[in-house]
């Protein structure tokens, strides 16, 4: 844990407990949301390919997750954190254009 910490560049372990509540709550809340995108297009394991379904699911999930990891960070007073972290995410995703 004390790697993770420097590596991090955090201080608590309070910051620590934080940081994975807002992983946490932003991966649950992701999944969700993508899940509700994809009923209200009339996508479900019924009438789709378990192949096709998940790919779309995970399509939507990877644009969602950085942006709504910034708001949580930034809810949680960890926006020193989640902000290069999102931004990191979103330029490796080639989604860098939201930050120039």
């Amino acid at each position: 844990m004390g790697n993770l910490k420097k590596r991090w560049g955090i201080t608590s372990n309070f910051q620590f407990v934080i940081i994975f509540v807002v992983f946490a709550i932003n991966g649950s809340l992701s999944a969700k949301i993508s899940g509700f995108a994809m009923s209200y297009f009339g996508i479900n394991n019924e009438n789709t390919h378990w192949i096709l379904y998940y790919l779309v699911l995970i399509l939507l999930v990877l644009p969602i997750y950085p942006f709504l990891l910034m708001f949580f960070g930034y809810l949680f007073g960890q926006s020193k954190f989640f902000f290069p972290f999102s931004k990191k995410m979103l330029q490796s995703m080639g989604l860098g254009f939201f930050f120039r």
